[in-house]
């Protein structure tokens, strides 16, 4: 049976390059674990949530309108 459907084309492509990867597979363990680190530490070191914080009693939709209220008066 002769696989010519594109999407089984494309994922035999890349299953094969990856299968036969030897540096390959350090580099993307690499890539991955600085994504983690991009996305989960620096995330809750660096960026708080604002919101959570400044919003009394949970209130986060009309805090954001009363800002917004204050922001557009002249």
């Amino acid at each position: 049976m002769e696989k010519t459907n594109v999407l089984y084309r494309i994922y035999d492509l890349y299953y094969d390059g990856f299968r036969n990867m030897r540096i390959g597979k350090t580099l993307w363990l690499i890539i991955l674990i600085k994504l983690f680190i991009i996305f989960a530490v620096l995330k809750l070191f660096f960026f708080p949530n604002f919101l959570k914080q400044n919003a009394k009693d949970g209130d986060v939709p009309g805090y954001v309108s009363k800002v917004l209220m204050e922001r557009s008066k002249p």
